[in-house]
Parts: structure tokens; C-alpha cells; sequence
């Protein structure tokens, strides 16, 4: 039998009113919902907020390491992700959550209140030919070709590039890889598959059918998804809304934590108060 994915609910709100607003919180590629742990912490400390706060550890992935999905795809991912968050609710996907939590709002426009993406892009790969920016494709085949290897160290050096260009990087190095390393890591079969999505998935033709709220936060420094990239995305979604964090990398959340939270909760304050 089929396992179904299991999530974690937060509120910022002791006691929450009973229109508390739904966040949903997608991690990245190789890791969990454990870096999501500081922007927990400041949404607990404010009590002014009123939003049910929701984690989802991918499937294969933290605590729902032993969730199988065949094929892994973006499509098997979000009808496991949308049997569980039955609630319309706001989409927040970091790097590979960004893309799924675009295919969300894509495949069930009715459950999603608003997307916002963080050091996330519709397409990964970096195209020279279309001038479209992004991931080397030599970096890609360094992962695949590590991965069959040691998944450990190529957690750990995937990790190291979350925080190239931070200004604070071996605290924010350590800090990853805390609390990431507190869960189960993933198999090798559930790295590969998931890591052939920023390869192949390509949404960059669909995302301009988005008509939520849509906000797109990038960060300077980010070698994976490169602010070049903010310009043609504007031309894709032009009423969509961005905001780039100077010297951060592909983890401001982590990096800038203050100035992410605060930028986060005025365009939600904006948008749905």
C-alpha cells in the first residue's frame, strides 16, 4: 500500500484565529525541512501574525524518506502533496520546492492562494544558445557522477554552494548543515530522480498562465540561479513581483534571515490583510 506524505503545522499565533492564512513550505534538492527551522522561529516570536505555518518534507526525503513515488515527477509529487494540504493555501518553494510549488499552482490553481518562489527559476539549466541562464550543465553531470559515488559528501558539497557569497559563510555553512543532517538523508535513487527534475522540467512556457499573487525572491551572490535570470522571468510573468537580497546566495532565508522575513510578511501584509 502506498504511503501518503506526512507534514508538520506551525502557528505564528498562540492562538490562532480561525482564518489563520496556510503557508506551505517546500525545501530544496538533497535536503529537508529542517532549514526551514530559523523562519519558523521568527514567525512563532511575532505574534502580530496570524498564519498556519506548514512544512512538507518531499517524498523520499526527511521524515517521509520511505514515501516512493513512481515516476518521480513533478505531477506524482504535487497529487501527493495536494491528498494531504486539502486547505487552499500560499505555496512557498525554495530551488527545486520553487519548481514544484510552481507546478502547483499550475495543476491546482484552486488550493493555491499565491506562489512565492525563493532562488528558484522555471527552468534550471543553462542554456548559451537562448541566452537563458542558469545551472552549468558540467555542474549537473558533477552531481550525477558524485552521487554514484559518496551521497554524503555530495550532500555536503551541494550544501557548501548554498552558502558561497554569504557574508557570514561558515555560520551559515554550519547551520545547514545541522539541520539538515538531523534527519534521515535521502537514498541515492531518490537524489538521482529528484535531481533529473532541475535537469528536464522545463515550465518556463506554462508560467506565464499564473494569475495568483506571485512573488520571486532571489539572492546577488546565487551561482545556481543567477540574477540574470530575474529579467527574462519578469518577461514570462510580468505582473508577478521580485525582490533581490544583495550579497546573499541561493539561501537568503538563512543568509539574511531579518531582511527575508521582513520583505516576506510586507508582501503578504499587501496581498491579504
Amino acid at each position: 500500500m502506498a504511503k501518503n506524505l506526512s507534514f508538520s503545522t506551525y502557528c505564528s499565533n498562540n492562538s490562532p484565529k480561525k482564518n489563520a492564512i496556510p503557508i506551505v513550505l517546500l525545501h530544496g534538492w538533497g535536503l529537508n525541512s529542517g532549514v526551514w527551522q530559523p523562519l519558523l522561529a521568527l514567525f512563532n516570536e511575532n505574534k502580530e501574525n496570524n498564519y498556519q505555518i506548514i512544512t512538507v518534507d518531499l517524498p523520499g526525503f526527511g521524515t517521509n524518506s520511505s514515501v516512493e513515488i513512481k515516476p518521480y515527477t513533478l505531477a506524482n509529487i504535487c497529487q501527493k502533496i495536494d491528498k494531504i494540504i486539502t486547505q487552499p493555501a500560499i505555496y512557498l518553494g525554495w530551488s527545486l520546492g520553487g519548481l514544484i510549488a510552481t507546478e502547483m499552482s499550475l495543476k491546482y490553481s484552486n488550493k493555491v492562494l499565491a506562489l512565492i518562489t525563493v532562488a528558484s527559476t522555471p527552468y534550471f539549466v543553462d542554456q548559451p544558445v537562448t541566452d537563458w541562464p542558469g545551472i552549468k550543465e558540467n555542474v549537473l553531470n558533477s552531481f550525477h557522477s558524485q552521487l554514484a559515488k559518496d551521497t554524503e559528501k555530495t550532500i555536503s558539497g551541494f550544501l557548501k554552494i548554498q552558502a558561497m557569497g554569504s557574508p557570514h559563510i561558515r555560520q551559515d555553512l554550519k547551520l545547514i548543515t545541522q539541520l539538515v543532517m538531523a534527519h534521515n538523508l535521502p537514498s541515492k535513487k531518490t537524489l538521482a530522480d529528484s535531481l533529473a527534475l532541475l535537469s528536464q522540467c522545463d515550465l518556463r512556457q506554462q508560467i506565464s498562465t499564473i494569475k495568483k499573487p506571485f512573488l520571486r525572491l532571489y539572492g546577488h551572490n546565487d551561482s545556481l540561479v543567477p540574477k540574470a535570470v530575474i529579467e527574462q522571468i519578469n518577461d514570462l510573468v510580468p505582473n508577478s513581483d521580485h525582490h533581490l537580497f544583495e550579497h546573499a546566495s541561493h539561501a537568503p532565508f538563512i543568509s539574511h534571515l531579518d531582511d527575508f522575513y521582513q520583505v516576506l510578511c510586507a508582501w503578504l501584509k499587501s496581498n491579504f490583510d
